[in-house]
């Protein structure tokens, strides 16, 4: 049996040759549960099945309470973004990420550079102008915001992470435009207006990480295209679409008319076709997808018609969760910090600002 005896040289001997001590155990949830823990606490995590220790600051493993820390490995997710629409659909922010691939090693006590980019807006107006998203940073790293919708008669859509769809003219078919190699993928062409669809103009979809923009079409009575779809990534630990590319709208004199669906991964439906003379606007994409803008629609009216903004971008970064991080100050750096879904992890989700990030 182990001795428990009070000696000259340790407050208390508990030495034993035949057994073992058998410390405080329980979930991560019950440990972030203690109230007011004392440093040089420790205890058994049974979820990670590692010995923890309470520095005065955050719990540590054991192992890493001294100089063995675990190497600072960093997977992300950077995603920019997604473009405003008009009557094409607005593009999907650029994605890049190295989950299911290689992390990156990184250092402690080095300021890295973290972005996180906006939604461009949507026309305000059938003869208003639409806008890129805005580019996402970590690190080195740089994800291209989404190019913009395109409008009748107007420009094509704009090349970025993912392209914007174009909306159609009477003469000749309007590109998509183009998307980052990489990225995303190029936006929807939009068709010539022709009698054969009743004197609509179709806008085409945007593009997408996952697939490009949908065209414009002209069979039967025409529409709007979907917008491309995203691409799935499980960094947070759930199987999530982002950067999906905005759907198009319509401009014209046939009611009834199909319009384009926003891809999945938080792009913008465009707007229902009225009935009779009037316009609609376009869904806004969700935020911190990097979706693109829904494309507006109209029954040949200006008054009302409106493309939807694109989704804001967003930073993901998934670390051991011996390591904390602390963002600069003035830049409007706004974060969130998992650390119970993926055991030995935390998951940081950068959703505002510009500044850096810094480990220890």
């Amino acid at each position: 049996n182990m001795a428990l005896t009070g000696v000259s040289t340790s407050v208390v001997d508990m030495s034993g040759n035949t057994t073992g001590l058998v410390i405080a155990k329980g979930t991560t949830a019950e440990r972030d549960a203690i109230s007011s823990p004392q440093a040089g606490m420790i205890r058994n995590n049974t979820e990670t099945d590692k010995v923890e220790v309470y520095n005065g600051t955050d719990w540590r493993n054991l192992v890493e309470a001294g100089n063995a820390a675990p190497p600072l490995t960093v997977d992300y997710l950077v995603v920019a973004g997604g473009g405003g629409a008009w009557v094409g659909g607005g593009g999907a922010g650029g994605l890049l990420t190295n989950v299911g691939g290689t992390a990156l090693s990184l250092n402690t006590a080095t300021p890295y550079n973290v972005t996180v980019g906006g939604g461009g807006a949507g026309a305000a107006t059938y003869s208003g102008t639409s806008a890129n998203g805005s580019n996402s940073i970590f690190d080195s790293l740089t994800s291209i915001g989404g190019g913009f919708g395109g409008q009748n008669f107007g420009p094509a859509g704009a090349t970025g992470g993912s392209g914007g769809g174009s909306g159609a003219t009477t003469s000749g078919i309007t590109s998509g435009g183009l998307g980052t190699s990489g990225q995303g993928n190029d936006g929807g062409d939009a068709p010539t207006r022709t009698s054969a669809i009743g004197g609509l103009y179709a806008g085409s979809g945007g593009g997408g990480a996952g697939s490009a923009g949908a065209d414009g079409y002209t069979t039967g009575t025409g529409g709007g295209g979907n917008g491309g779809d995203g691409l799935q990534n499980d960094i947070t630990g759930t199987n999530t679409y982002y950067a999906g590319g905005g759907g198009g709208g319509v401009h014209g004199d046939t009611t009834g008319v199909a319009t384009g669906t926003g891809g999945s991964g938080g792009g913008g439906n465009a707007a229902i076709q009225p009935s009779s003379h009037g316009g609609a606007a376009g869904g806004n994409a969700t935020a911190n997808t990097g979706g693109g803008g829904g494309g507006g629609a109209s029954f040949f009216a200006v008054s009302g018609f409106a493309g939807g903004s694109g989704g804001s971008g967003v930073v993901i970064l998934k670390y051991p969760d011996a390591y904390t991080t602390s963002l600069s100050t003035g830049g409007g750096l706004t974060s969130a910090v998992d650390s119970t879904t993926v055991p030995g992890y935390k998951i940081e989700k950068i959703t505002a600002g510009t500044g850096t990030i810094t480990f220890s």
